[in-house]
């Protein structure tokens, strides 16, 4: 099972949380001036990338606080958790997950 370090409780096991999708979506400065393809883009469309990804995340089942995280897509692994309007943390390019140490895809490759 996987482990989520929550910010204010410590690491519980992940059936104590929600995805709450990506961190760090600002609300439009003007609201009121979007037609509908500016509400979609803001309201759908979000990042997809292979690696390091900001992510909001709820512990339902303890503090019930939201915070935020940095987690590998690839590997599931949370490099970092911090709380909501606290700044993303920097991570050092040799703290993260290298190519070399990525698990085999599905159909047998590598990266």
């Amino acid at each position: 099972m996987l482990s989520i370090p929550c910010p204010e409780c410590g690491p519980r096991d992940e059936i104590e949380f929600h995805y709450g999708g990506q961190a760090h979506i600002a609300y439009p400065e003007d609201p009121h001036a979007l037609d509908d393809r500016g509400w979609a883009e803001y309201l759908f469309y979000r990042d997809n990338p292979k690696g390091l990804f900001a992510e909001r995340w709820q512990h339902a089942a303890g503090c019930r606080k939201w915070f935020n995280a940095l987690r590998n897509t690839w590997t599931y692994e949370f490099t970092a958790t911090y709380r909501v309007g606290e700044p993303r943390p920097d991570i050092p390019a040799e703290e993260l997950p290298s190519a070399a140490t990525s698990p085999s895809s599905p159909t047998g490759g590598t990266l």
